[in-house]
């Protein structure tokens, strides 16, 4: 299996001995690529390893069509209006509230969120874990 990935504009290839990833039924935009919608062409088989996996597809992909890693983003971990938690640490202070999300977000990706006691925005960096880092 080989992989080629470019790296710092955010676009990679994917290739897995010469086949590329198949829909085998209709995933529609925003749903993640996992092996049960998905299959290698020319029967490689494609494993949990394969750097698609997991990925939200950007608009809808149908039965048949090959999925391209263009057509792909990071896994949305915070919706809009979801209620986050914020965090805002410094030394050893730590402040925790709760918030609701203005805006969809990936991992590292800065977002705006509205404290839900003062009605405030405060702005932040989505984390691994779904919460918010406060800046």
């Amino acid at each position: 299996m080989s992989i080629a990935i470019t790296l710092g504009i955010g676009i990679f290839s994917l290739k897995i001995a010469g086949a590329s990833l198949v829909a085998t039924d209709v995933i529609r935009a925003g749903d993640q690529i996992s092996e049960s919608n998905v299959e290698a062409k020319d029967g490689v088989v494609a494993d949990e390893d394969t750097p698609l996996f997991g990925r939200e597809v950007r608009r809808t992909v149908y039965a048949g069509q090959t999925i391209r890693a263009t057509n792909t983003k990071a896994p949305r971990l915070v919706s809009r209006n979801q209620a986050v938690t914020v965090r805002y640490v410094s030394g050893g202070l730590e402040i925790t509230m709760m918030g609701r999300a203005m805006a969809d977000g990936v991992a590292g990706e800065n977002i705006s969120v509205m404290n839900t006691k003062s009605r405030e925005l405060v702005q932040g960096t989505v984390t691994e874990n779904g919460w918010i880092l406060a800046q």
